[in-house]
């Protein structure tokens, strides 16, 4: 497990906080609070932009020390082990919200009055409205919505000048014919199998809940499974597309968007009927007064309007907050604008759904085996 730890030297701590942080120079002082705060993340290119964009802010407005602990994807094994010891060392922890539902189901992080937490929009909108469309559990405060979809090769000499519009174009071989990428398991490859299949969206689970609606799923993955290119991770669609060893395929839209402008392969991105996804804190159970009054000074800071719009400036996650939308900006280092990139954009999540976790919960183990069996045929 990988500790770091961010301390600013007491000068640096007093200096006023400039740019878009300007209005956190006035950070009402944290009463009864803890002067350290750990909070577990994720590593890589996410902590990094967190670091930045709360951590280092926070750190200078108050002088309190960060501690990060990059263990998020073990978040519910680690909070129950914490939890049994009777020895809680985080107080805030990055999860996803299929995680949040799992944790606050077993009581092991508390639940969130997020308008009493959280700072309201700049127009006075209160948090739990702001956030309302990616609330998925009464325990998690979400930041960012992530989603996977498709890129596709704009260099197809056999597409005839032709792109993929629809997600029913990744079914159509006779049009856009070429290898496909697809996750190995039935999560998303189903939904948008139904869909493609002539289900409307709106009774996609009650049909897949069904042994036909199952039946007719794999029946249309079926047409092209022997074009397909199973991954079990983010980073290989990517290099299958780059490599040419696919023409198009899904993953999670910031791999999506790393190829694209930052790599400048010849690729475009899909974005029909996207799956979104949720990433926000929780904050774990039975907390002393004193680290829980910290954690919350920090989530209402980091959590603000302009902090969530900030996200985008370092990873093509869109902000969790409606406020936050309009304020989306240019990327930090590539200087690119960055609307067009989310998924959150009005453009982009048009048709997208927010993956269903209460239904794939009920249904994962089935499907789980019903899927590979099927891959194994």
């Amino acid at each position: 497990m990988k500790l770091t730890q961010f301390i600013l030297p007491p000068a640096l701590a007093m200096l006023p906080v400039t740019g878009a942080m300007a209005q956190d120079a006035t950070l009402p002082p944290c009463d009864n609070c803890s002067d350290t705060l750990t909070i577990s993340s994720w590593g890589g290119a996410y902590q990094d932009m967190q670091t930045k964009l709360f951590a280092e802010p926070y750190i200078a407005a108050t002088g309190v020390k960060i501690i990060w602990e990059e263990s998020s994807a073990e978040a519910v094994a680690k909070l129950r082990a914490m939890s049994e010891a009777g020895n809680v060392t985080w107080d805030v922890a990055d999860v996803l919200a299929s995680d949040g539902i799992r944790l606050c189901d077993e009581g092991l992080v508390q639940e969130v009055p997020l308008d009493e937490w959280l700072s309201p929009a700049p127009d006075g909108t209160p948090a739990s409205k702001d956030l309302e469309k990616s609330v998925t559990s009464a325990c998690h405060i979400p930041t960012n919505a992530y989603s996977t979809t498709f890129a596709y090769r704009t260099d197809v000499a056999e597409w005839n000048g032709k792109v993929p519009a629809s997600i029913c174009d990744i079914f159509d071989l006779e049009t856009f014919p070429g290898k496909r990428a697809l996750e190995k398991r039935p999560m998303n490859n189903l939904e948008w199998a139904l869909i493609c299949s002539g289900v409307p969206a709106d009774q996609m689970y009650d049909t897949l809940a069904t042994e036909e609606g199952v039946q007719k799923a794999l029946d249309k993955l079926a047409t092209i499974k022997d074009q397909t290119v199973w991954w079990t991770a983010g980073a290989e669609t990517p290099q299958l597309l780059a490599d040419k060893e696919v023409v198009i395929g899904s993953t999670y839209n910031g791999r999506l968007f790393s190829l694209i402008a930052e790599q400048k392969q010849p690729a475009a991105m899909l974005w029909d009927y996207e799956v979104l996804d949720i990433d926000g804190f929780a904050v774990p159970a039975g907390l002393p007064e004193d680290r829980l009054n910290r954690a919350k000074h920090f989530l209402n800071f980091a959590t603000s309007t302009e902090n969530l719009a900030g996200i985008s400036k370092y990873i093509s996650y869109g902000p969790a907050r409606d406020s936050s939308q309009p304020l989306v900006g240019n990327h930090a280092a590539l200087g690119i604008d960055m609307k067009p990139h989310m998924p959150t954009s009005p453009e982009n999540a048009k048709t997208g759904f927010l993956f269903n976790y209460a239904w794939w919960a009920d249904h994962r183990d089935d499907l789980d085996a019903r899927f590979q069996s099927w891959l194994a045929q």
